[in-house]
């Protein structure tokens, strides 16, 4: 499959996700000149390790979003072959906050998911050293949550 007359590097890439992988095209979308690929938690792994086939061989960052009731887990790929990057998502419920490590497929994900891990407390399942990297290790709850407390910190005013 090559690139077609007129075609951009992300509608080339979305061509060839749905052909290769019919049941991701309709997660795939287009936004701000940006790949996205919204996954559900179940399948984060294999989608993640499908991109890496098909030429989407470098890592670029892990992060997450606390949304309330869940954590919305962004990860950035890039891939020299398309010459674009894609952000491959997924929602992480609150009350059950684990999800599978990329380390398996990309080595470079490992303190990436330490960071979410040590300011967020999303457990990375087959982690091989899944612990704090920012934080005491006596350090007590995840500071990037919402819901976290601290007598320290000085409450920013509403008008904000």
């Amino acid at each position: 499959m090559s690139l077609h007359e007129g075609e951009s590097n992300l509608e080339y890439l979305q061509r060839k996700l749905c052909a290769v992988y019919p049941d991701l095209c309709p997660l795939f979308s287009i936004e701000f000149a940006d790949a996205v690929l919204m996954v559900p938690r179940s399948v984060l792994h294999r989608a993640a390790a499908d991109l890496k086939e098909i030429g989407f061989e470098r890592f670029g960052f892990v992060t997450a979003v606390d949304n309330g009731d869940d954590f919305e887990l962004v990860y950035r790929l890039q891939s020299g072959e398309f010459g674009v990057g894609i952000f491959l998502k997924t929602e992480v419920p609150r009350c059950e906050a684990v999800i599978e490590t990329l380390t398996d497929l990309w080595p470079a994900a490992g303190w990436p998911e330490r960071e979410v891990y040590d300011l967020f407390g999303i457990e990375f399942r087959g982690h091989p050293d899944l612990r704090r990297i920012l934080l005491p290790d006596d350090w007590v709850g995840y500071p990037l949550r919402k819901d976290y407390k601290d007598d320290s910190i000085i409450p920013r005013p509403d008008y904000i």
